[in-house]
């Protein structure tokens, strides 16, 4: 039985996550809304769907079981609470753009009123959703790696956007964070360093957000980890690694989906899972593809609530971390995460 869905938001985001829907036979795409009425009508055309400028009006008119939440606002999530907050008002199951909401308070509020309704929240965290990712955690849970003690990651994208001081760390960094807590397991305590470009153009010769970030976090089965996170990166290509290391091995992904590295530490033999040239994921678009299609699986299938991968409770720990990084900064001290 397919899963009747709609987007919220008909942007670039909004559009991949409805190619995402299209290609799923157990989805069935029945309504897009924008507030730019043009562009919802735009994209339902495309998907052989309705069209609204008005969340209410959609939930009143057409019965919908899951939808996909693609707007954006301030730090890339200002307006996400509302039309979510109305989804699981009307029983509807939702599927949120990172991060939940800018404002961490909005984000509990929405994970709180899933777990109130029982009703699925998920956060598009598609970093995790790789062949890599997906065979890397495989090999943690089945020992492969020994004890785990340290992790890496490195996330460099070139972003010139300059809009609040914690734009870089809460539009870019829920990903980055939830690849160390998809590996490594809760936070627990947090230190962090932040620095700014240059711009000439900007007040103090600054740029307005802090675009460098040094993170250490300490987790709660006292695996030590380190996020290195930049919108500085002046090179053409973004920068994206991820190395675990425990006492019997390590693995190092590069890029998200190009390759992953297994380095025993009693043998110099590795294990190489390369990005098929033919099969695999052809462009990042397609790490959200992965997301949405087990969306879809996990929802249809009526899986527990706390099964669900990337979940709201995953989203609002990414952003308890980065409210803990925040708080470092400011207060030049280490920080105690809470439901990190």
């Amino acid at each position: 039985m397919s899963l009747r869905v709609a987007v919220i938001g008909a942007g670039h985001l909004g559009r991949i996550h409805l190619d995402a829907y299209a290609s799923c036979q157990d989805a069935e795409i029945v309504a897009v809304c924008d507030i730019q009425r043009d562009r919802a009508v735009e994209a339902a055309g495309k998907h052989n769907a309705s069209a609204y400028d008005s969340v209410p009006a959609m939930l009143e008119s057409e019965q919908i079981e899951a939808v996909s939440v693609c707007t954006a606002g301030v730090e890339n999530g200002s307006h996400h609470f509302e039309p979510v907050m109305q989804c699981l008002e009307a029983g509807v199951h939702a599927l949120c753009e990172k991060p939940l909401s800018n404002d961490v308070a909005e984000a509990r509020q929405m994970a709180a009123r899933a777990r109130e309704k029982n009703l699925y929240l998920g956060c598009d965290l598609n970093h995790r959703f790789t062949p890599q990712a997906e065979k890397a955690k495989e090999w943690v849970d089945e020992g492969l790696l020994g004890s785990l003690l340290l992790a890496n990651m490195t996330l460099w994208i070139g972003n010139q956007r300059d809009t609040t001081p914690w734009f870089h760390l809460k539009a870019l960094h829920p990903h980055s964070l939830d690849v160390l807590r998809y590996f490594c397991g809760p936070v627990k305590k947090v230190h962090a360093f932040f620095n700014k470009a240059p711009n000439a153009d900007a007040p103090g010769g600054l740029r307005t957000t802090w675009s460098n970030a040094q993170i250490n976090l300490l987790h709660e089965n006292w695996v030590v980890s380190h996020l290195t996170g930049s919108y500085d990166n002046n090179m053409l290509l973004s920068l994206e690694r991820c190395e675990v290391m425990g006492t019997e091995g390590r693995f190092v992904i590069d890029n998200a989906y190009e390759r992953l590295t297994l380095y025993p530490r009693r043998s110099q033999e590795l294990i190489v899972l390369p990005n098929p040239l033919f099969t695999g994921i052809k462009t990042f678009d397609d790490t959200i593809v992965r997301r949405v299609h087990r969306w879809v699986e996990q929802v249809n299938a009526r899986v527990p609530r706390e099964e669900i991968e990337a979940g709201g409770e995953d989203g609002l720990a990414v952003q308890e971390i980065i409210e803990a990084a925040i708080r470092s900064w400011e207060g030049d001290r280490v920080v105690d995460v809470e439901n990190g």
